[in-house]
């Protein structure tokens, strides 16, 4: 499903929304929400939206879990950790529990850290389906999303939950989400705005099935709900209806 927005603030107001509409029925229904988090500018707004009034007065932020999509492997202090951008708008001003907010420290060992983090999922899922209640997520210009980035190798894992990823940027590793996992959430929410998305959200929406060099095609929840929050410059594109 794709909803399309006036401006970024519209948009953002409406993931605030949709974030806390499923955080309170998972509550009511399993007695808590997990969500994977997306890092980026754009969700930042999302973010502080669910610091304030009125959201922050809605959510049941002490049966929340926090998980991430992906991150920087860089200390959580670094301008740059997609834990410290959530952690500094949002999650340090409402009451969630520290330990039920999971940030990805990858900054020593992005292999390790992987493998600790799907121990951390798999333990958290335990005796259940793997089952996200929420993922958030961006889209890049290039077509990536989390860290599955185009020709990557983690783009054909089928097992794992979680994998280090090398860019060739100097000195920056990532550790991401894959595919598999975020595919079986019962939500998955891309959150998209901007005249430079216009191009690449039309091809990942409307041209050839091309996962190696749109990475964000892959994601496909089943049976879960994939929605585009989109705003009107970054869904210009897209064809009506």
């Amino acid at each position: 499903m794709i909803q399309v927005y006036p401006d970024p603030e519209s948009l953002s107001r409406a993931a605030a929304a949709l974030l806390v509409t499923q955080a309170n029925l998972a509550v009511a229904a399993r007695g808590r929400f997990s969500v994977a988090l997306s890092g980026g500018t754009t969700p930042r707004r999302t973010y502080e939206l669910l610091a304030a009034p009125p959201w922050v007065d809605q959510g049941p932020w002490g049966r929340v879990h926090v998980f991430w999509g992906d991150e920087r492997c860089v200390p959580l202090t670094d301008p740059r950790s997609n834990a410290r951008l959530a952690k500094e708008a949002w999650l340090d001003r409402v009451p969630i529990p520290a330990d039920q907010i999971h940030p990805l420290n990858c900054a020593r060992d992005p292999a390790d850290a992987a493998r600790q983090y799907e121990a951390q999922l798999r333990e958290f899922f335990a005796g259940q389906p793997p089952r996200l209640d929420l993922v958030l997520l961006g889209l890049g210009d290039d077509g990536h999303t989390a860290s599955l980035f185009p020709g990557a190798p983690v783009l054909k894992e089928g097992e794992r939950w979680a994998a280090a990823v090398c860019l060739a940027e100097p000195d920056l590793h990532r550790v991401t989400l894959t595919a598999p996992l975020i595919n079986q959430a019962a939500m998955v929410a891309f959150l998209v705005a901007g005249k430079s998305k216009a191009d690449v959200l039309r091809e990942v929406l409307h041209g050839p099935y091309d996962p190696e060099r749109l990475p964000a095609q892959l994601i496909q929840p089943q049976p879960g709900k994939l929605f585009w929050l989109t705003d009107q410059e970054a869904a210009a594109l897209v064809p009506a209806g």
